[in-house]
């Protein structure tokens, strides 16, 4: 398990960061391959914040929770991520036992405008997948939409996005 810490506006101790690791690794056992964890801690308005982000395969579990104890967060984020992992337990261990996924895409190419301001910039693993995989993998991180390689139409760029009349779109880009 590789685990990477980082704090926001606080200090943590080092009983907190073996306490966050100590229950991150119960987690463990659910993975046939090595684990990438990152652990944040951020403390605002007297209210304690963890956010988890494990992620094997090309699969990624996030929870983030806020208490007013940072160990009370961890545990309710680690709750989190084992609720997500047990409940697509079926598909997800279907999914990391085949030895099917494919090596990242090339690097995206960047544009940037000038009368834009960029806030942040997230480098993402792209992997082909179908498109049922793609909602799993939008919903376990909890997101609205999410951007994928869709192997079901020869590796065209796609993005999945839940509606707000309910049920699910699908943007595909014309080659």
């Amino acid at each position: 398990m590789n685990i990477k810490f980082t704090d926001r506006k606080m200090d943590s101790s080092g009983t907190l960061r073996e306490y966050a690791e100590k229950k991150c690794s119960k987690l463990v056992p659910y993975f046939d391959k090595e684990v990438s964890v990152q652990v944040t801690f951020s403390q605002e308005r007297g209210m304690q914040t963890v956010e988890i982000t494990m992620q094997t395969q090309g699969l990624y579990f996030r929870a983030e929770e806020r208490t007013s104890d940072m160990y009370a967060s961890i545990d309710g984020a680690i709750a989190s991520i084992d609720k997500q992992i047990q409940k697509n337990k079926t598909k997800l261990s279907k999914r990391l036992r085949q030895e099917s996924f494919v090596k990242a895409m090339g690097a995206m190419t960047d544009y940037s405008d000038e009368s834009f301001e960029i806030i942040r910039e997230k480098t993402l693993d792209v992997k082909p997948m179908t498109i049922e995989d793609a909602i799993l993998q939008m919903n376990l991180l909890g997101h609205s939409f999410f951007f994928f390689m869709n192997s079901e139409k020869g590796g065209a760029p796609c993005v999945v996005y839940a509606r707000n009349d309910g049920g699910y779109g699908l943007l595909v880009a014309k080659k």
